[in-house]
């Protein structure tokens, strides 16, 4: 019986000596980092939702082909507290506009922005004085360029 304890126990310590060098071996080759440095994670950055403040006159532009989008959308500014006399509809000089895009002219409206591009269904938010030259309310203006986006009479896909 002395004979099989020595057999077992040569069997563990051949066994311990070949993992033992395995690992040895993965740490030399760096396959296994004994101490690994942390990895920094990232933290999401809220998406801005927006406010939706009623004070701000908006001018709508319609820059699609279909008649009539600019005073559906005043009328949903209407709907959603926008006083008529603050809410201006017409149409653009344009009519080929991509993208729907609320524009804002100071830091400061950029919320205000979101907010409309949110309450009207979705639309890009870009700063820029372009139609600051179009308020003469004296106030704090938003401008929407309705696009063709919008437009039901624009093709489902670019023509080639």
């Amino acid at each position: 019986m002395n004979g099989w304890v020595v057999l077992l126990w040569s069997f563990v310590a051949a066994l311990v000596l070949i993992i033992g060098g395995i690992f040895g071996s993965l740490v030399v080759m760096g396959r296994i980092d004994l101490f690994p440095e942390a990895v920094p994670t990232s933290t999401p950055t809220p998406a801005e939702t927006g406010v939706v403040d009623v004070a701000y006159s908006v001018m709508i532009l319609n820059a699609s082909p279909d008649d009539g989008l600019d005073d559906q959308m005043r009328e949903l500014l209407i709907t959603n507290g926008w006083s008529a006399d603050i809410v201006f509809a017409t149409d653009s000089a344009s009519q080929d506009f991509a993208t729907t895009t609320v524009y804002y002219v100071a830091d400061g409206d950029e919320l205000a922005a979101i907010g409309l591009a949110n309450l009207i269904g979705g639309a890009a938010v870009e700063q820029s004085d372009f139609y600051a030259d179009l308020n003469d309310t004296g106030g704090s203006q938003l401008t929407v360029v309705i696009g063709v986006d919008r437009s039901s009479a624009a093709p489902a896909t670019p023509a080639p």
